[in-house]
């Protein structure tokens, strides 16, 4: 049937608009044909395990499947689902007569705008990442809760598919090297779920199990209309897109950490964490980052029964070790610290911040965030002003609290930590240290500075902007400086004097600790 009707449905005359050109797109599962305002997606009827297409009825459900679960995504660009009439030799496009397939109809967008597309290129900016941050985190946010009475989100629901993987794979190795790495990585996901059992019981209970999207990775994120959009969700496996939002956001991290893009996998993770305050999640992402590189891992190997190149099976094993050896990578023990900035509003903080995220793989907690976290988004009397409202000495006490709460748990979960945060007051940073005191981590201050000029022309540059979570103005800014406590001689031993403005200083600042903590 396959190959057959794809040949004939390569006739213009089937189509109610325009054909500018043939092109087939093959996968594992599917076939797309494009042809230029629109593209034409089949299912291929085949078994894997996980996906069963195999009859007629199937392949219908899950078309209609695909058009409503990706619609939450986008628009416009998943359109309807379409019967295919006819014989193979002459099929009809929703014409007379019982279906022999079914197609679902999209709006073709280019090839070579998706996001894997333009990371080739290296053209995948920063500005990518956070867009697709947000509409991710606030994708998982709207997403149906799975119910608490439904067995897929329990611990050993969440386990099968793991354990699936590594049966699914063992068969198709025969090197005696892959078969040991994989009993090891085997050990380590057995090892892991024990501990983390009664977290992943947790997370059903506080309703983070939800509909996901399934297959987030830069293939099936797009550049459309000029805006990020993801698209391609799982609708063929409940137990693949039914799942924590972490797992979820867990695969989009993995797939940047293959294509060598760590700095930007880890400003993923700490904008969608910003975005959906999901702190908690951190003690599960490693395994969650392993089990996907595992399953890239086992989709390689399929494609291994249908190759008979020996050039290319070598290249599929190369590809699978490669996902083998990240996952391994997962369950190294990690190097912490932490630290927190000192320095008032608009000095540069977090972009000092960021960097540490970038470059040290932190986990950047935000005052200005969690602030507006506890209390909301309303502001005092006058915007941004000392000692009223959200800015209350009780409101920022709660607001530390916070802060270090968060740390305590990011510093359990095994990740280094920048708090992002003025720390003008001695007590707020002797509160910060003893943290780091209690959970064993290094500890830092970062004296953030730079120039009175500077620091207006940054505050002015983002007010315009108006996308920042701070409300400081200049008057707040003079405030501080009148107020704020200085490091005593026990805090300047611990801390980094950082020009904020200058990018070696920078670069000094992470060669630092680079220094004292190697295993970064």
């Amino acid at each position: 049937m396959s190959q057959a009707l794809i040949a004939a449905l390569q006739n213009p005359a089937l189509y109610p608009h325009p054909v500018d050109a043939f092109q087939v797109i093959e996968t594992h599962i599917s076939w797309v044909l494009l042809t230029g305002p629109y593209a034409y997606k089949i299912k291929k009827p085949v078994n894997f395990g996980f996906l069963d297409f195999t009859e007629l009825a199937a392949r219908e459900h899950f078309c209609k499947e695909e058009l409503r679960l990706n619609q939450r995504l986008t628009h416009d660009l998943y359109l309807e689902v379409l019967p295919i009439n006819g014989n193979l030799e002459a099929p009809q496009l929703n014409g007379d007569g019982p279906a022999i397939e079914y197609v679902l109809k999209m709006r073709q967008f280019p090839q070579d705008q998706l996001l894997g597309e333009v990371q080739v290129r290296g053209e995948l900016s920063e500005a990518h990442i956070d867009a697709l941050a947000q509409s991710i985190a606030r994708f998982h946010l709207n997403a149906p809760q799975v119910a608490q009475s439904h067995e897929l989100g329990t611990p050993e629901a969440i386990m099968a598919p793991v354990r699936q993987n590594f049966e699914q794979v063992r068969p198709l190795l025969s090197d005696q090297a892959d078969l040991q790495q994989l009993d090891a990585l085997q050990d380590w996901a057995e090892s892991s779920f024990e501990r983390l059992k009664p977290l992943l019981a947790q997370r059903k209970a506080e309703g983070f199990i939800r509909e996901c999207h399934g297959d987030i990775h830069l293939g099936n994120v797009t550049l459309l209309d000029g805006q990020v959009t993801l698209f391609d969700c799982i609708e063929f496996n409940e137990p693949f897109r039914l799942i924590d939002i972490v797992s979820d956001a867990a695969f989009l991290a993995m797939d940047l950490e293959d294509r060598g893009l760590k700095p930007l996998a880890r400003r993923f993770v700490s904008a969608w964490l910003e975005h959906t305050g999901d702190y908690a999640a951190l003690e599960l992402l490693n395994f969650y980052k392993a089990y996907r590189a595992m399953v890239r891992g086992k989709v390689s190997l399929f494609r291994l029964g249908q190759e008979q190149d020996a050039v290319q099976r070598a290249v599929i094993l190369r590809q699978y070790r490669s996902y083998a050896t990240l996952a391994e990578s997962y369950s190294a023990i990690p190097s912490r610290f932490l630290a927190i900035t000192h320095g008032v509003s608009a000095v540069g903080k977090s972009q000092v911040a960021m960097r540490l995220v970038e470059a040290l793989g932190a986990i950047r907690l935000r005052s200005d965030v969690e602030r507006k976290r506890l209390f909301g988004e309303q502001q005092s009397s006058a915007q941004g002003q000392l000692s009223t409202g959200i800015y209350s000495q009780d409101a920022s006490a709660a607001t530390y609290q916070r802060l270090h709460q968060m740390a305590d748990a990011a510093l359990h979960a095994g990740f280094p930590v920048v708090i992002d945060a003025t720390y003008l007051k001695q007590a707020q940073r002797q509160a910060a240290w003893q943290i780091a005191e209690e959970t064993g981590a290094p500890f830092l201050i970062l004296d953030c500075n730079a120039p009175d000029e500077v620091i207006a022309s940054w505050l002015a540059q983002r007010q315009a902007v108006g996308q920042d979570p701070s409300d400081a103005t200049l008057e707040v800014i003079q405030a501080q400086h009148a107020s704020r406590e200085a490091l005593n001689d026990d805090e300047q031993a611990h801390s980094k004097r950082v020009e904020t403005h200058q990018s070696a200083s920078l670069d000094s600042l992470v060669a630092r600790i680079r220094q004292r903590l190697p295993g970064l």
